[in-house]
């Protein structure tokens, strides 16, 4: 019998502790007591294969994503705050919030013995046993790579050591940022020719790694590479070994910009070559004949509701919506008032509701033919707002003539909630809309949960789940998206950019996902409606385009935070005050003003995880982050 250990942790059994379910990735090993049985037969490895699996993070679940409220795209219920912390600067390196540090070393740990000793299985094809290695090997560079986002340099563990290493051995080193980046793509490149390139059998392998997959994570880890955090950050200059090498380049390199271009395109070739393609809803089968203005509200929402849709590249078949649904959800049925099951506890600021694009496709504040110094006056919707705002409703002119993003991935007072039971949206006055007032329907001061700042999280809501009664809430569930093709496309355009300049490549892809979301490309809306009309024709100007379409499109995806850190810009965005409207009042002109909620703070340490200080002490050879 072998038993091999991991920075000083001996592995006694393989005890993986997950709620019971029939998915496909949730089946662990039951209580596996030595290596040498985990591989004995096919049964028995695969047993293990899942348990590979079961380290990953779950994703948009707020005990499990500090991405979720750990910035300032959303914020939560003080008093029901998981990773809220994060976000009001309270970290600490005595107990980091949101550590993953043992946890994701002993997935990598698992996935060295998986691979360590799968050949030894008798009962298996050898083409299987490529497959299974090639999936482990996803898993271990994945993982690497959730450290590499949250700490920087990290030791690189290639293989477990046996329990007869020495101390030396055994109290590793953080690697070089490079060193990192490098053996996660070239984990990544040794597993991609072993993958599918589809999944044959949903029912049965959903969420399993296919070839697409892995080329568009190794795309988003090379951009990552490539940003200012990983790439030439002079910030990170005085972060040194024990023995006083550098732990960062100080070098910035185009060329890793160029790699992951390339990376990227190929990753989307392979997509497109399989049908992959951004997702547009179909109404085929609909009751009613929508129109277009719905029509792309929901090819918006159900690109990441609708699972395993046309444009998901991966999604996290172990990261139930459920629970997050009836979070977000609020009780906008107005026969049923007294609601329990769902709260509306998410809530994204003012800001991000400025952060959407006025209907032409650029910035409020750079739209020339849009009323920014009024954006807070009040203003009555009228016939032809009848499918964004309530006909007849008093808001403010920050509601009108909006993106078709804007009024699908938000809920505001007064705003229509398409959905949810009601689908005539030729019926205007029959559909769902939202009454956020002091005392209404959506306001605080009501029972239960609702916003707190004014507005309410729509986009990660399925448009066909339903209240029923007061008490019944019926959820639609979908596996949480970590990658899609408007993702790729997004990345594909930012590394072209970085490389070579704007050109007819950076417009092509993001203008293919501005046209879903229903706008003219980048050149038509900046020179026709733009302040700043020549914007697009220099890096600059496209580096901060594509920035913003990022964080648009992306919203609420668990991408802003790390898209931020990366772009070294969480210290400008993070650096302002949480606003919301005044919560408290019962008319449209008290309640829309504007109130602060928090101040947040952000500085250069903030940027990566703390390395707790219990690991400093264990290990005297590692290094903690800078200002740490």
């Amino acid at each position: 019998m072998r038993k091999y250990f991991i920075l000083g942790t001996c592995l006694l059994a393989i005890l993986v502790v997950v709620s019971s379910c029939k998915k496909f990735l949730d089946v662990v090993p039951d209580n596996v007591a030595t290596i040498d049985n985990a591989f004995t037969m096919r049964s028995q490895a695969m047993k293990f294969l899942f348990t590979c699996y079961s380290f990953m993070p779950r994703s948009g679940q707020l005990g499990d994503d500090p991405a979720m409220v750990g910035g300032d795209e959303l914020w939560e219920i003080p008093e029901r705050a998981a990773y809220l912390d994060i976000a009001k600067g309270f970290q600490s390196k005595v107990g980091p919030l949101g550590d993953r540090w043992e946890s994701m070393y002993q997935g990598i740990r698992d996935c060295n013995i998986f691979l360590e000793n799968i050949g030894q299985v008798p009962d298996m094809q050898e083409t299987e046993k490529a497959r299974w290695i090639a999936e482990v090997k996803f898993l271990k560079a994945f993982y690497h790579f959730t450290l590499v986002r949250m700490y920087g340099p990290i030791p690189l563990i290639k293989t477990n050591l046996p329990v007869s290493a020495d101390v030396n051995q055994v109290k590793v080193w953080r690697d070089p940022i490079d060193s990192c980046f490098n053996y996660i793509a070239q984990l990544l490149d040794e597993a991609s020719p072993a993958l599918p390139p589809t999944i044959i059998s949903p029912a049965t392998e959903a969420g399993r790694i296919t070839q697409p997959v892995a080329l568009a994570l190794k795309a988003k880890v090379l951009v990552t590479a490539a940003s200012p955090l990983f790439n030439g950050n002079t910030d990170q200059v005085g972060l040194k070994s024990k023995d006083g090498s550098p732990l960062f380049n100080q070098t910035y390199s185009t060329t890793k910009w160029e790699i992951a271009a390339n990376a990227s395109k190929k990753a989307i070739d392979l997509c497109e070559s399989l049908g992959m393609k951004l997702y547009v809803y179909n109404p085929a089968f609909q009751q009613f004949d929508l129109t277009d203005t719905i029509e792309t509200q929901l090819s918006i929402r159900n690109s990441v509701t609708e699972k395993w849709n046309s444009e998901i590249i991966w999604a996290n078949t172990q990261s139930s919506t459920v629970g997050l649904q009836q979070l977000i959800s609020t009780w906008w049925d107005p026969r049923y008032l007294d609601g329990t099951t769902t709260r509306g506890e998410l809530s994204p600021p003012l800001k991000i509701a400025e952060m959407f694009y006025t209907d032409k496709g650029v910035p409020i504040n750079e739209d020339k033919t849009w009323n920014y110094s009024g954006r807070y006056l009040l203003k009555t919707a009228g016939e032809d707002d009848k499918l964004y705002i309530r006909k007849g409703y008093e808001t403010v002119g920050l509601h009108f003539d909006r993106e078709a993003r804007f009024y699908a991935d938000l809920g505001f007072d007064g705003g229509i909630y398409y959905g949810q039971g009601r689908y005539d949206d030729r019926d205007n006055m029959n559909l769902l809309y939202l009454e956020g007032k002091f005392k209404q329907r959506n306001g605080k001061g009501k029972y239960g949960y609702n916003t707190v700042t004014g507005y309410y999280l729509k986009k990660l809501i399925h448009f066909q789940n339903v209240v029923s009664s007061s008490t019944d809430y019926s959820v639609t569930d979908y596996p949480y998206p970590l990658l899609r093709l408007s993702d790729l496309y997004l990345l594909y355009s930012e590394a072209q950019n970085e490389a070579h300049g704007p050109g007819s490549e950076v417009y092509k892809y993001i203008d293919r996902v501005r046209k879903r979301a229903g706008l003219d490309g980048v050149a038509t809306s900046w020179s026709n409606y733009s302040t700043n009309p020549a914007k697009y024709t220099n890096k600059d100007g496209m580096r901060a385009i594509i920035h913003q379409e990022r964080l648009i499109e992306l919203a609420f995806e668990s991408q802003r935070f790390w898209d931020l850190r990366r772009w070294k810009e969480s210290e400008k965005e993070l650096n302002n005050p949480i606003k919301g409207w005044d919560l408290s009042q019962i008319t449209a002109a008290a309640f829309y003003r504007t109130t602060v909620l928090f101040n947040q703070t952000f500085g250069t340490k903030d940027y990566f995880w703390p390395i707790a200080d219990r690991n400093i002490t264990t290990n005297r050879n590692l290094v903690q982050n800078t200002g740490w």
